[in-house]
């Protein structure tokens, strides 16, 4: 518990420092955020008066114990541009990029664990020796490419899938999850998902393979080839279960980086996620809707680095009792 609780702090102690650099860094940028609302008829007052409205005319240090303030009571303020609350603003779209996020990673990592394994197991052969310098070059090649490519293939050139957006224009459905669970929000999220899935998958799979291959030379590994148990029963059962364990934190931390990864896909295929929402406010100096954005990307992230480090210590005593 004594471990769990230091944790817990560090965990606070950086989610303080990143709101603070949030705060600081989007004032600092250049642009005046009141633009969007200054007619060229508003005199000094009003233009004065709109300042006021929105707390800008006030020092930076009574700026930021107000925005510490609110945010420890859980309000991030309203949105410059469309005049909502910033929390109605990103819960209305964290669903989508939640869905995008768990389906991508989930074919992500169940495909490099599997392929991981086999190529491991099939070291040296032909199957090998191409794969891994595909995996490669799927991961070092930039999202946005990625996307590009598959727009071009199966939205523009064969027609298969949609080329942007969550669902087609003049669907309208009775709640969210009854929109997300449609037929055609599916069909609009299987490119930005493979888009996703192919940069992810090559983490899992390189780490699989790798753990894989130390697996495969301990003694109990021999002693069950020496038993006569079936390749296929030594293979899952005895080496990828073993060599599991460092993907399964990865998935973790994966999980977290992937959600504020999603910027570059959601913004290729115009999908209406968070990263988005995060690009427009960033785009428009909404200060109140970046801020929140990025907390909420932040959150997501340091809780995932948390979750991983106690999963660790739960499936490796070792690192428990280290």
């Amino acid at each position: 518990m004594r471990s769990v609780a230091i944790r817990f702090g560090q965990m606070l102690l950086v989610l303080w420092a990143v709101a603070t650099l949030l705060f600081f860094l989007f004032r600092l940028m250049p642009g005046d955020p009141t633009l969007a609302y200054i007619d060229t008829t508003f005199t000094a007052e009003q233009q004065e008066a709109l300042k006021r409205q929105f707390g800008l005319d006030r020092s930076l240090f009574e700026q930021y114990i107000a925005y510490f303030s609110n945010v420890f009571h859980g309000e991030f303020g309203t949105s410059f541009r469309s005049k909502r609350p910033v929390f109605d603003i990103i819960f209305e779209v964290l669903p989508n990029t939640l869905a995008l996020t768990a389906l991508s990673i989930t074919i992500a990592y169940v495909f490099g664990v599997l392929v991981g394994a086999w190529l491991a197991w099939k070291r040296g052969s032909v199957a090998e020796a191409l794969g891994i310098p595909l995996v490669l070059t799927l991961r070092a090649a930039p999202e946005f490419w990625l996307g590009m490519v598959l727009l071009a293939v199966f939205a523009f050139g064969l027609g298969w899938f949609p080329s942007g957006g969550a669902n087609s224009a003049g669907m309208t459905y009775g709640s969210t999850l009854e929109r997300m669970t449609s037929a055609d929000f599916l069909h609009h999220l299987i490119l930005p998902a493979a888009t996703l899935a192919l940069y992810l998958q090559g983490l899992p799979l390189l780490l699989m393979r790798s753990n894989m291959l130390d697996v495969l030379q301990e003694d109990y590994v021999m002693m069950a080839r020496m038993k006569g148990l079936p390749e296929w029963r030594i293979l899952l059962l005895h080496a990828a279960r073993n060599a599991l364990l460092p993907v399964v934190t990865a998935f973790a931390l994966g999980l977290g980086a992937s959600v504020g990864g999603n910027v570059v896909v959601e913004t290729v295929f115009s999908w209406p996620g968070l990263g988005r929402v995060l690009v427009d406010a960033v785009a428009g100096s909404d200060y109140p809707l970046a801020q929140g954005a990025f907390m909420f990307i932040a959150l997501i992230l340091i809780v995932m680095n948390f979750v991983a480090d106690l999963l660790y210590s739960v499936l490796d005593p070792r690192v428990a009792h280290g």
